[in-house]
């Protein structure tokens, strides 16, 4: 095989698509929550299309192609960690790393068991708990027990594999919010908000043959690293500061979820 042709296997394009847009992150409703949990303005999703078939398990060529492709580097979004403003990649990546999310839930009825095991009321009210903390978190109620307190014990209620779901990922993101947020007194909130990005960001199908609904995309948290370190989703590692990549693998687009650590937006 020719060096050239063997080459091209990695050739992935990419193209920003700047006119897709995310109703789970724009609607009015959805602002005033992101806003009062501190991840107004840190929080974003952008979409790109690709013009090859996608192979899970060449992941690793993928995402190091998108961080290389000319479409890309002008139109990714991250934010100074120096201005909070929101600049674009001006650092050439060396390295990246892409973990596989698994992401295979279909309903909302993955948080049910919150209700069953009293950490959320039956009229959708969190069960407070006395402070304590779990740095950087405050935690002043059984939710964020059940996120954070391994030792809790209640912690088991969601098993490894099940912390493990984009699902469960998301809802516990929106959860913990940023720097100064205000936390919800009712479970709802935070369930409605990670339904709707949910669908926003991941793909389903009918099964031709199944019939049954099964989800398409691929998802992947995504890291990447310059001569110096990590340059992005930031230089500083935080629980909260993220990008998820959700690849749709027919429809070849590629969403990018994106959110860095600190005071949201109030105004």
């Amino acid at each position: 095989m020719a060096a050239g042709e063997f080459g091209d296997l990695g050739g992935y394009y990419f193209r920003f698509l700047p006119q897709k847009t995310f109703q789970s992150l724009s609607s009015q409703e959805i602002t005033s929550r992101l806003r009062q949990w501190s991840m107004l303005g840190r929080i974003k999703a952008q979409a790109f299309s690709f013009d090859q078939t996608f192979q899970a398990y060449r992941k690793d060529d993928f995402v190091m192609a998108f961080f290389k492709d000319p479409n890309v580097i002008p139109n990714l979004k991250l934010l100074s960690d120096s201005s909070g403003q929101w600049i674009t990649l001006g650092t050439e990546v060396k390295k990246i790393e892409a973990i596989n999310v698994p992401c295979t839930q279909l309903s909302m009825s993955f948080f049910h068991r919150l209700y069953d095991e009293d950490i959320v009321r039956d009229n959708g009210h969190i069960v407070k708990c006395l402070d304590s903390f779990c740095d950087p978190f405050l935690i002043s109620d059984e939710l964020r027990r059940v996120l954070l307190v391994e030792d809790s014990e209640k912690y088991e209620v969601f098993g490894q594999p099940d912390r493990e779901e984009f699902l469960f990922c998301l809802f516990k993101h929106l959860c913990l919010g940023g720097a100064l947020c205000q936390y919800e007194d009712v479970i709802n909130p935070y369930l409605e908000t990670t339904k709707l990005i949910y669908k926003d960001l991941v793909s389903v199908r009918k099964n031709p043959q199944t019939k049954k609904i099964q989800i398409t995309s691929f998802v992947f948290k995504v890291s990447a690293y310059d001569s110096a370190g990590m340059c992005y989703p930031s230089t500083k590692n935080h629980e909260q500061t993220f990008s998820y990549f959700t690849v749709d693998p027919i429809k070849r687009h590629l969403h990018v979820l994106y959110h860095c650590y600190g005071v949201g937006d109030m105004s």
